[in-house]
């Protein structure tokens, strides 16, 4: 959501329609989507976890992160609407969206890091990727990001008026220490997550064009998903992190925001959540450990549905 208004109160940019007619079916549609994927995916991860692979631990990590995201999109379609939200659920919603953003950079971060020490040095670091070591990881990416968020928070003043400060509403123009956050996150949280990202799935593939005793399709599938992973991050985030990187280094602490940029502001917002609703269905495609825990997954519900049917439906 966007706030019109500069700080000296003088009306910067007209209404746009973004809000009022893309958000509520962008919104819901991501839902719809997002929230079964989501939870499908956790599911799986879960099974998986038990089973000792520790990139499960990530990917739950991941879909639970997804899933707090894709929890709040009813209240920006309530904004979007018109309808009256509560100060404090505002804020709250606007911390859940830029934790999720960032969290999970950190474990898409994970997860590349940890195919690239067991496809590069299959000998070695071993224990860098059993279970317990990925839920230590995965406890210190949580600590890290709310850590940095709370600072961020504290640094633009916004933690002494959480409940009366509506931070969902982006301010337009930015404030200049709305800016700095806005360039601080860029960095940290989006460039640096990329380019960690990147560096893996290059040296992965180096590494699986080197290696004769890796099977050609396990070769392709391991590089499809990374790069499916990676060109996901990068068409959700870019364009938000350009547009927020645009606006820091050009808006006035009185100055107006223009149309345009208003509109690509609102429409990289909602794209962001692609991310969200894409990485579950990613690695339940591709994965063949996902895919198997799926097919035991609707063949005990087919199961069940069956044994249901048949106490309901009596023979003649």
């Amino acid at each position: 959501m966007a706030d019109n208004t500069s700080s000296n109160g003088t009306f910067c940019t007209r209404d746009s329609a973004v809000e009022s007619h893309m958000y509520p079916t962008g919104y819901s549609l991501f839902f719809i989507i997002g929230f079964p994927a989501n939870c499908l995916s956790l599911y799986v991860a879960w099974m998986l976890t038990k089973r000792g692979n520790n990139l499960a631990v990530y990917l739950i990590c991941l879909s639970v992160g997804d899933l707090l995201y894709i929890l709040t999109l009813p209240v920006w379609i309530a904004m979007a609407l018109g309808h009256p939200v509560d100060d404090c659920l505002c804020s709250i919603v606007a911390a859940v969206m830029y934790n999720s953003f960032y969290v999970g950079s950190g474990f898409l971060c994970c997860i590349s890091m940890d195919r690239y020490l067991a496809i590069a040095f299959p000998l070695h670091f071993s224990r860098v990727r059993e279970v317990r070591t990925a839920v230590l990881v995965s406890i210190l990416v949580w600590t890290l990001e709310i850590v940095v968020h709370l600072s961020l928070l504290a640094h633009t003043g916004t933690i002494g008026s959480f409940c009366s400060r509506r931070t969902c509403v982006a301010p337009m123009p930015l404030r200049v220490a709305d800016g700095r956050e806005a360039m601080i996150r860029a960095v940290l949280g989006f460039l640096i997550p990329a380019l960690i990202m990147t560096f893996c799935f290059l040296e992965i593939n180096r590494a699986l064009r080197r290696s004769p005793s890796t099977v050609f399709s396990e070769r392709r599938k391991i590089c499809c998903l990374l790069l499916s992973l990676l060109f996901t991050y990068l068409v959700s985030f870019t364009p938000f992190q350009v547009v927020m990187f645009i606006r820091a280094l050009q808006e006035k602490e009185n100055g107006c925001t223009t149309q345009l940029m208003r509109d690509l502001y609102m429409v990289f917002v909602a794209t962001t959540t692609i991310n969200s609703v894409l990485d579950p269905i990613i690695y339940c495609l591709v994965s063949e450990s996902a895919k198997t825990e799926m097919k035991k997954l609707f063949l005990n519900c087919e199961q069940q549905l069956s044994r249901i049917y048949s106490s309901v439906v009596k023979p003649q």
